[in-house]
């Protein structure tokens, strides 16, 4: 099949050609570590994930080469540090630590590269000598500038013009600058910035902008001319605009090929976000939901597409997951089999990467493998088990592209969140049900079912006992 990618620079889809395919280079950008990561912050990093898994599947497992970076110095951090009086590399260490969990507890791969603002500082300033020797940037009093008049295409990415840029949108103030839209390469320190939040430089000390952060962490990982951009929507102004504007400007050369980029998780139809307090992290929500059904909320929706956080979506995605995990109840955990040697003339893997090869229409894609889950029952009803153990590998390979389907089924099926009886408390429940069964008092037994069933866990009576399950 041949997979075809939404561009944003592009506003289409477009085949995707990577320009080696044994060196496919992705790279997206990575949270700013001040504070605990919110569920919006997932998004990026989970869709992301899956298009890794599926160009590694497509075109080799050592084939991609993804780096997502740290923001490890900026404004955010060295408020934390002012307010908390905590060293800014303990601040970044703690809540980088903390994202690395959180991503891992989502099953998202952990990247190749991973690189730090504060260990490329030299060569941002490389990239700032190049841009003020070939006259694009400028001294101001507050620090080095880029000069976006100096770029004739300044806003392909965005499709913003230069007048939408000068009514002063997200941009900063600065007296000495030539043009509103003009940005910071590099930021002077201010008095009472911590020392170690200050480097020196060939204009004089201070930071980095945040732009030319990404610009050297890409570049130095995947070189000047990389496959794809990827990110959040609230990226693509000024963050990805400004990115593209120096990076092309120092080096001569198009900066990526492909812009890539995830729709927000809202709430209540508003953007999720810390300034507007209207946010969840990670964590809370992880300690109330399985984390498979974090992940299977934020893949549901397509990619591209806003998406509302709320309990009810949540438990949508937890009831959805439970159908699947129920039609692979009773089989055991097996390792999936590689994307590359499924049957290609099997309907269900045709119709399967026909939707991940079109703009990675996850929904499309689940679609397919609830008819793949029907095909199961239909199987188990009719007591065909070794066609049920190839559906059930089926299953569980083509939800690997996903990130899905990980778990043993009972113990996903069995797994509770906040507040939910635990699992020890059930099985003394189960064992004190059987006695009073022994003993010949239903009534107890009947009334530990209805105490269980009113707190959510299903009995499920067999021959061989009795097993449970959350409703």
């Amino acid at each position: 099949m041949t997979l075809r990618i939404y561009d944003t620079m592009a506003r289409e889809k477009r085949v995707f050609e990577p320009q080696d395919p044994s060196r496919i280079t992705l790279y997206v950008c990575g949270p700013t570590v001040y504070n605990y990561a919110h569920i919006g912050n997932a998004r990026p990093p989970v869709v992301f994930d899956v298009l890794r898994r599926l160009l590694k599947d497509m075109y080799g497992r050592d084939a991609v080469v993804f780096a997502r970076n740290f923001t490890d110095v900026d404004d955010k951090i060295i408020k934390a540090h002012q307010e908390t009086g905590e060293p800014i590399a303990a601040i970044t260490k703690k809540y980088a630590d903390i994202y690395l969990e959180d991503m891992s507890a989502l099953n998202v791969l952990a990247p190749d590269l991973s690189p730090r603002a504060t260990d490329h500082i030299s060569d941002m300033i490389a990239i700032g000598e190049q841009l003020k020797r070939k006259g694009y940037a400028y001294v101001t009093k507050d620090g080095l500038y880029f000069q976006v008049d100096q770029m004739s295409d300044y806003g392909k990415l965005s499709g913003r013009r230069q007048e939408d840029n000068e009514a002063g949108a997200r941009i900063a103030v600065d007296e000495g600058k030539r043009n509103p839209a003009d940005f910071a390469i590099w930021k002077f320190a201010k008095e009472g910035e911590p020392e170690d939040a200050i480097w020196d430089s060939p204009w004089g000390r201070g930071r980095p902008g945040w732009h030319i952060e990404c610009s050297a962490m890409s570049t130095c990982c995947l070189g000047d001319n990389f496959d794809i951009h990827g990110g959040g929507p609230d990226l693509v102004f000024p963050h990805h605009e400004n990115e593209i504007a120096q990076s092309e400007a120092a080096t001569g050369k198009p900066y990526a090929n492909t812009w890539m980029h995830a729709g927000a998780v809202r709430v209540d139809n508003e953007k999720m976000s810390k300034s507007l307090g209207n946010f969840f992290t990670i964590r809370e929500i992880l300690d109330k939901y399985h984390p498979e059904v974090v992940r299977y909320f934020l893949i549901s929706s397509h990619y591209r597409s806003a998406i509302n956080y709320s309990e009810d979506n949540l438990q949508i995605a937890r009831q959805n997951l439970e159908r699947f995990y129920h039609a692979l109840k009773g089989l055991p955990l097996t390792a999936p089999t590689p994307y590359a040697e499924l049957p290609q003339d099997n309907d269900t893997v045709r119709r399967f990467d026909a939707a991940m090869c079109d703009d990675f229409a996850a929904p499309e894609a689940l679609a397919v493998l609830f008819d793949l889950v029907r095909e199961m029952n239909n199987a188990r009803a009719a007591g065909n088990t070794e066609v049920l153990a190839e559906q059930a590998q089926l299953l569980r390979s083509l939800g690997a592209v996903l990130g899905i389907f990980g778990c043993e089924a009972e113990a996903f099926l069995q797994a509770g969140g906040e507040g939910e009886l635990a699992g020890e408390q059930i099985e003394a429940l189960i064992a004190e049900r059987a006695q009073a069964k022994k003993d010949r008092n239903f009534s107890r037994a009947d009334e530990i079912r209805q105490s269980l069933l009113d707190q959510g866990v299903v009995l499920e009576d067999s021959r061989e006992g009795t097993t449970w399950r959350r409703s």
